[in-house]
Formats: structure tokens, C-alpha cells, sequence
């Protein structure tokens, strides 16, 4: 059976930068990617430098090609199945069939975004329908915006939309009551507020034109920003990851989890939901494991040289 030092579940730009780092640490990797990225919809991956507007499947390509320069570094088109504890380390089956052994996991996941019960949603989503305005604001501003708002404290971040059109208007999709303080600041902001249901969203070559109410009215919208609601993946719940008050996964500042042994990075553990952040979060996480198998493996060593338990390090080592 195949024994590693770390597998790596994911292989967007989180998992991919920690088998990077793990790789040049020279540690035995496997990176398993589901080949199901969250960014599946997205036509070009914004505000990451030196990447700026690269379709994401050349971002992986790129990225799968250099880690090619590491032996050590192993990558896998599998989904991870079961986990479970054994000698130390963990026992992982995957969905090619096989079971590896593994010292430590990486969890880099993502989330499942939700589609909204509209029609129209789902095809729109990724071309016209977007979460994030620094990854796709540039390329759409100054053009008719829709907001969809899931609840109150969504409608604070209407002005921070209309930073990239100044033609916007919030759609509460009759989902709550608007609070009369935040309807005064709407109005005086000059951001229009529509509180029918949406019936529809209603394309053109693809692209949103029409947002339908539940009276028959269309009002011509080219864009909607919209944060779906979302789900963890199933792993998580088999592993008893504990989760925070948003239902993300709960992290240390290195990505360490509720079960010892077991990483979090990416949009998995935060809303702050960025192709460069998830990167950002990989490297650090990766970096720290790195160390901590050193150590581990250096503390082996010197029990076995002198017989005694190692000492323990100062803090912050």
C-alpha cells in the first residue's frame, strides 16, 4: 500500500500552491482532484497577479505542469471516499479503487454553491450571474446591475456594488421585510429597492437581459451579483469537522481543524472567497505542515539516538 506524507484533497489554486510547497519541502505528496472545480462557471480567473484573466482550466494546466518537476509530488483524477484513523496517520480510500496511507491531510475543497430556485439561475450563473465584484466587477461596470439580497445584512453591501456601476438595483426576491433604516439609506444613496418576487431571469445570447417579477414586469438588467447559499462538502461532515457560526469550517490561523492531523484552506473556511486568497492560505498551511513533519521526524530521531523523549520546544518553534 502506498504510504504519504500528505494528501491533498483538491486541486484548485489552494491545493495546488500546498503540493507545490510540500513538494520543494520534499515531502511525499498526493494530490487528489475530483476534477470538479467550483470555478467550473467562470469564464476567466481575475486578481491574481501574473494570471489576471486567465481561464481557469490554463491556470491548473500550468500549475499541474510544474509541480510535473517534483517526483516526490503525485497527482491523482479521484475523488478521496472514506477516511479513517490508523497508526498515527490516516487511511484513505479513494475512488479509483485504491487505499493509501497518509500522515496528514490538506483539505482544499471549495464549497457547493446552491443555485437559486429561479428559472433561469443555474444557466446564467458564471456569464452573468457573479458573487465576487474584484474577480468580475472591471468587465461589467457601468453596465445595468441587479443585487439579489438573501436577507437584511445583504443590503449593506449594496453600495460597495454600485462602487462599479452607479445603475443598480437591489432585488429582495420578497424573501424578508426591509428594515425601515436601511430602506432610508437605499433611497438616499439613490439605489432603487425591489421587493416582488422574481418569477424568471431571461437571457440573450447567453447573457442576463430581462429580470421577470411575479407581476409580469421585466426590468432590462445585463448583470445580477448574487450569494447563493452554501454547502460543505460531505467529507466534512464524515470527518466531524467542526464548523463555525456561518458554517464554515473552523481554523486555526494555519488551517489546523477540530481533528488533529486534518487541514482546512480556502473557500471552504472563510466567505472571503478569492482564487489568490485560497493560494495564499495553501502556501501558509503547507508551509507549517512542512515543519511540523520535520520536527516530528527529528523528535524520532533523537528518542531513538538517546533513548529519552525529546524535549519540548519553546513556544512559537
Amino acid at each position: 500500500m502506498a504510504a504519504y506524507d500528505v494528501v491533498i484533497v483538491g486541486g484548485g489554486p489552494g491545493g495546488l500552491n500546498a503540493a507545490l510547497y510540500l513538494g520543494r519541502g520534499r515531502k511525499q505528496v498526493l494530490l487528489c482532484d475530483a476534477g470538479t472545480p467550483r470555478n467550473a462557471a467562470a469564464q476567466h480567473m481575475h486578481g491574481f497577479g501574473s494570471r489576471d484573466g486567465i481561464p481557469p482550466p490554463e491556470f491548473r494546466s500550468i500549475s499541474r505542469e510544474q509541480l510535473k518537476a517534483y517526483p516526490n509530488v503525485e497527482v491523482r483524477d479521484t475523488r478521496v471516499g472514506s477516511v479513517e484513523k490508523h497508526e498515527g496517520g490516516f487511511r484513505v480510500a479513494l475512488g479509483d479503487g485504491t487505499t493509501v496511507d497518509a500522515r496528514r491531510l490538506l483539505l482544499a475543497m471549495g464549497v457547493v454553491d446552491v443555485m437559486m430556485d429561479i428559472p433561469g439561475y443555474k444557466e446564467l450563473w458564471g456569464p452573468s450571474i457573479f458573487q465576487c465584484p474584484y474577480c468580475h466587477g472591471w468587465e461589467v461596470q457601468d453596465q445595468p446591475f441587479a443585487m439579489l439580497a438573501k436577507n437584511p445584512q445583504y443590503l449593506d453591501g449594496a453600495p460597495i456594488i454600485q462602487n462599479w456601476s452607479r445603475d443598480l438595483i437591489v432585488f429582495t426576491h420578497g424573501a424578508f421585510d426591509v428594515p425601515p433604516e436601511q430602506r432610508e439609506r437605499l433611497q438616499a444613496l439613490g439605489i432603487p429597492l425591489e421587493e416582488r418576487k422574481i418569477v424568471a431571469l431571461h437571457g440573450r445570447d447567453g447573457r442576463l437581459a430581462e429580470v421577470e417579477l411575479e407581476d409580469g414586469t421585466r426590468i432590462a438588467r445585463s448583470v445580477m451579483f448574487s450569494a447563493p447559499p452554501q454547502q460543505q462538502h460531505e467529507l466534512v461532515t464524515r470527518l466531524g469537522l467542526e464548523l463555525d457560526d456561518l458554517g464554515y469550517v473552523k481554523v486555526g490561523p494555519t488551517g489546523e481543524t477540530s481533528v488533529p492531523g486534518v487541514v482546512a484552506v480556502g473557500d471552504m473556511t472563510t466567505p472571503m472567497q478569492a482564487a489568490i486568497a485560497a493560494a495564499s492560505a495553501g502556501t501558509i498551511a503547507a508551509a507549517m505542515m512542512n515543519h511540523a513533519l520535520i520536527l516530528e521526524d527529528a523528535d524520532r530521531r533523537y528518542t531513538q539516538v538517546t533513548g529519552k523523549p525529546a524535549p519540548s520546544r519553546q513556544k512559537g518553534h
